[in-house]
This record gives structure tokens, sequence and C-alpha cells, in this order.
């Protein structure tokens, strides 16, 4: 009984949509060329994170690297690494 209740609380609210909704994103990992320096990696989250369906992204300078989170409904890979190469740099898939 006290699981169904918090089984139908969590429903109210909204928590089992958030899940869902959660579980519908998508991670991919990114080799960055044409980094020159570490502005180019901040720039390049600035840039992502303005796109409609990147929720979240992280580059790295250092790693030469960038971790995309991204809903599949709203963009998709190819989307992605054509904006990046618009902004003058080439992702590669690891």
């Amino acid at each position: 009984m006290m699981m169904r209740r918090k089984f139908i609380q969590g429903i109210a609210c909204g928590v089992g949509a958030a899940e869902a909704a959660a579980s519908a994103h998508r991670i991919v990992t990114y080799k960055i060329e044409g980094f020159s320096c570490v502005t180019c990696a901040v720039g390049l989250d600035a840039m992502l994170k303005d796109q409609k369906g990147i929720i979240r992204c992280k580059s790295s300078y250092a790693n030469r690297t960038s971790v995309i989170e991204y809903n599949p409904d709203l963009i998709n890979e190819q989307q992605i690494k054509a904006f990046i190469q618009e902004l003058g740099f080439t992702a590669c898939s690891q």
C-alpha cells in the first residue's frame, strides 16, 4: 500500500514524466579538431547551448573533446556535427 501511494504521488508531481524525458536524451562524445586555445572550447559550448535540442555540453581544450547531451527528437548527430563544422571545427566520433 505504501509503495502504491508513493508511486501515485510521484506521478501526480510529474516525476515519471521527467524521468521519461531524461531517458530519451542521448549523450555523445566527439574528438574535436581545430581547438587552438581554451577560449575555443568555451566558445563552442556557448554556441552549442544556444541550439535547439542541446541540453548540455562540456568541451575540453586539454582533451580535445566535447561531450554533448541532446534530445534526438529535436536535433540529430549529423546536425550537431554540421553546426560544429560551421564554427570552424571538426567533430569525429570516438
